[in-house]
């Protein structure tokens, strides 16, 4: 893969993903990012084949994105190695006097498969959030 619109293109649905609300929407936004045999390692836990992916990414959402603390944000960092793509990704604070700040983040190794659909994804966080 060496279109560098293609891989802009997952780049952005990757980082857009996590903050869409509406159930049917997020399983669209699911189906047009990973494959249907996708799998996601983060943490010491993966989430194998598109249903468990858009849990994953409801569970995400429900967690950091629903109650405005927090948005998804990156990608200024996209490396390209054949099929594999990088990038770091962070929750940044949403509101208040920590706003724009990073809580969270982690590099993301993405194997991407034709056409455009990510086979494999994993977060090696980098900075975990503050306990």
């Amino acid at each position: 893969m060496t279109n560098s619109t293609e891989i802009q293109t997952i780049v952005d649905r990757y980082l857009a993903v996590w903050s869409v609300g509406d159930p049917a929407d997020r399983a669209k936004a699911v189906e047009e990012l990973w494959a249907d045999r996708g799998i996601e390692y983060i943490e010491g836990r993966q989430y194998f084949g598109r249903a468990a992916l858009v849990e994953r990414v409801a569970e995400a959402y429900e967690a950091f994105v629903a109650n405005a603390a927090y948005i998804a944000v990156g990608g200024e960092d996209v490396a390209v190695h054949g099929d594999v793509v990088t990038f770091t990704i962070r929750l940044e604070h949403a509101q208040g006097p920590d706003a724009g700040e990073t809580a969270w983040s982690a590099r993301v190794f993405l194997v991407v498969a034709e056409p455009c659909l990510v086979r494999e994804d994993y977060q090696l966080t980098a900075q975990p959030l503050a306990a």
